[in-house]
């Protein structure tokens, strides 16, 4: 059993958890991730872990209540515990040998992502400029967090309501025009965002990581679910990523993926009987 230290809900639909995790702490790298399972009759969710104390042996993790084990667990409170929690998976961020100066970007939930990214570039002592993006300014999340570990934040909103007016991409380009000069981008958020983000880094050279989120069951690369194309090859976002050269990845591909199950998860919330 693992019990849940902290709890804090971040806005109407985000929670973060703060597990006592020791072995995991001590051992969890930035873009890695862990899959919870609350109940001995409950589903196996992939959450990447948002920040860590290896001191404390603590690992948090922030979601958004998107189906039913989610909603199941923004109900415990701290002193709860769930059954399993299972990692670290995946592999870690890789930073290419020289890297200066880094701009991380993260798009709503995908910030939670983002910021663990930010935090250990900053603690390398990187330049590190952090664009995150949200819909309106009632979702912003972790906006102190990220502005102690940027240089510079840069905060927009889909409707103007906070920050810059308009998408990541947009502030993006507006520091591109600038001159500013990236040796390393890092996106992480919906997949279309991901995708406009690496359409526009590539003019200009710019290697981009992508964090991926493909339908993913068993987390050890046997399922084969998460499989995504990247450079025209067949990989597994569980065990070879979640990271992945952005000018890579096959984005339409793996939109339509993700897309796989759509309708039956519309159908199970209309029923009542929804699952993640």
């Amino acid at each position: 059993m693992f019990q849940i230290v902290e709890k804090k809900k971040l806005n109407d639909a985000v929670c973060m958890m703060k597990m006592d995790a020791p072995l995991i702490a001590r051992k969890v790298q930035p873009g890695q991730f862990i899959i919870f399972r609350l109940d001995e009759y409950g589903e196996r969710v992939p959450l990447t872990v948002a920040d860590y104390d290896r001191e404390k042996g603590t690992i948090s993790l922030i979601f958004q209540v998107a189906g039913e084990s989610t909603r199941q667990f923004a109900a415990l409170e701290a002193g709860d515990a769930i059954l399993d929690l299972v990692g670290p998976l995946g592999m870690p961020t890789e930073i290419p040998e020289g890297t200066k100066s880094v701009c991380v970007i993260g798009g709503g939930v995908g910030c939670a992502i983002a910021y663990p990214q930010a935090k250990h570039l900053h603690q390398m002592g990187l330049q590190v400029d952090t664009i995150a993006g949200f819909r309106s300014r009632d979702i912003v999340i972790l906006e102190d967090e990220f502005r102690a570990c940027s240089d510079h934040l840069y905060l927009c909103t889909d409707d103007g309501s906070y920050g810059t007016k308009g998408f990541v991409t947009h502030v993006l380009q507006q520091q591109l025009d600038a001159g500013k000069q990236y040796d390393l981008v890092i996106a992480i958020g919906p997949v279309p965002m991901m995708q406009f983000v690496c359409q526009t880094t590539k003019p200009y050279g710019i290697k981009t990581i992508v964090s991926l989120n493909p339908i993913m069951i068993d987390g050890t690369g046997m399922c084969g679910g998460c499989r995504v194309t990247v450079g025209g090859k067949v990989k597994y976002a569980c065990v070879d990523g979640p990271d992945f050269d952005g000018h890579q990845v096959d984005f339409a591909e793996l939109m339509r993926r993700n897309n796989t199950y759509r309708q039956e998860a519309h159908d199970c919330r209309l029923s009542g009987k929804e699952t993640e």
